[in-house]
């Protein structure tokens, strides 16, 4: 079976960081939020948008 280089390295990355943390969910989102605090962007929202209607097909 073919193996994605890509995805590979973003398991082995995903992996290393959650032990950092002890696989602690609560340590990982407190560290998320703290990196997001210390960036000078703020993240893009955009507002809800109205559903458009289609004409009904008769």
């Amino acid at each position: 079976m073919w193996k994605d280089p890509i995805v590979e390295e973003t398991r082995k990355l995903r992996e290393k960081y959650a032990a950092e943390f002890n696989y602690d969910i609560d340590a990982i989102y407190e560290d998320i939020q703290k990196r997001q605090a210390r960036l000078s962007q703020k993240p893009i929202s955009f507002p809800p948008r109205k559903p458009t209607q289609t004409p009904s097909a008769v």
